[in-house]
Order: structure tokens, then sequence, then C-alpha cells
């Protein structure tokens, strides 16, 4: 499965708009075998709150279906699976309350974000229900990944779990390589 980006529709008028964020039957036709289990919303007071890169190891192993419903972030994916021949790489993507466009990270891949503006949410679905002893993650800094962060001058706010994440070179994959190449497609929902 790839990285997928998702153009929910907006009917507009003079009152604003509305937006179906999810529909079962047009997001199955963009991907197939993916059930969601547990809708998560997170809220970052500060521009430059960086969370991440996770993931969940197998068996509860994650997709994600991530929207900001607030302000503004980068959110960015890297590919874990080895034999990738993207292995290591990431692809990155502005999400926006403005924009209203949604990321698909399949499972096998760490997720992170940096906010780019104040008082930014976001909501996002999970395919496996949060598992505390197979939460993973990488450090955001790591220099073989070299992420280019969106971060102001005053560098990132972190957590102490995200600070203390280990580097890619220490890192064991449990993730194979599914045929499919990581890069960004786009589904619009017409």
């Amino acid at each position: 499965m790839s990285v997928k980006v998702f153009a929910p529709r907006r009917f507009v008028d003079e009152r604003g708009w509305f937006s179906e964020t999810f529909n079962a039957r047009r997001f199955s036709k963009a991907v197939t075998d993916v059930t969601f289990v547990q809708d998560n919303i997170s809220y970052s007071r500060q521009v430059g709150t960086l969370r991440g890169l996770h993931y969940q190891r197998p068996p509860f192993g994650q997709t994600k279906l991530v929207r900001c419903v607030r302000g503004r972030i980068l959110d960015v994916v890297v590919d874990l699976r080895k034999a990738s021949p993207t292995y290591g790489r990431s692809v990155s993507y502005e999400l926006s309350a403005d924009n209203g466009m949604q990321i698909l990270i399949p499972m096998g891949f760490a997720h992170g974000l940096v906010t780019l503006e104040p008082d930014t949410e976001i909501a996002y679905k999970v395919s496996e229900y949060y598992a505390p002893d197979h939460d993973c993650g990488l450090r955001w800094d790591d220099p073989i990944l070299a992420i280019a962060w969106a971060l102001p001058a005053s560098g990132p706010h972190l957590s102490p779990k995200d600070q203390a994440l280990p580097f890619f070179k220490d890192f064991e994959s449990p993730f194979s390589y599914d045929g499919t190449p990581m890069e960004l497609t786009f589904v619009s929902d017409q």
C-alpha cells in the first residue's frame, strides 16, 4: 500500500462549507483491507511542537488516516519496510484546516508531525488499538533520515518520550516490503 493524500470535496455556500471527511464505501475503493477501530485527537499549543516519529510493532501495527482540524502541520512519513527501495526515506505533506487534505500512512511506516501554527489540532483514525508494549519510534533528528522539518528558530517542543527515542542505525525493522514503493498518490473525492 502506498502513502495516499485524500482531497475530500467541500460544498461551499454563504454560511461556510460542509465536507464528508470519511465514507467507508468511497474509502474502500481507494484502499482495500483497512478497517479503522479507533479515532484520536491531538492538540498542540505552540508552533514547533514535534510529535514522532512513531509506529507500532506487529502484530499491532497501525494504518493511520490523519487530518488537521485546526491550524497547520507538516506531516512526515518514513518507510520502515526492510528490502524496500525507499527504506529509510521520507515524504512530507502540509495538512491544514484550510486545505482539508488527509494523509493515509500505511502500516510499516513511521509517522511524525510538526505544528506550523499555534493551537493546532489533528484528528486521526487507526486500524489497530493502542498497544503500549508495541509502541515504538525513531529520533526526529536522526542524521541518516535527514528529515527537513519546518522548525522555528527556537527549535522543536518535544515530549521526554520523543527525546529518548533510538536512532535509525540501531533500528531493526519488524516490517517487510510488500512490493509497493513509497510514493505520494493523490485521491480526489469527486
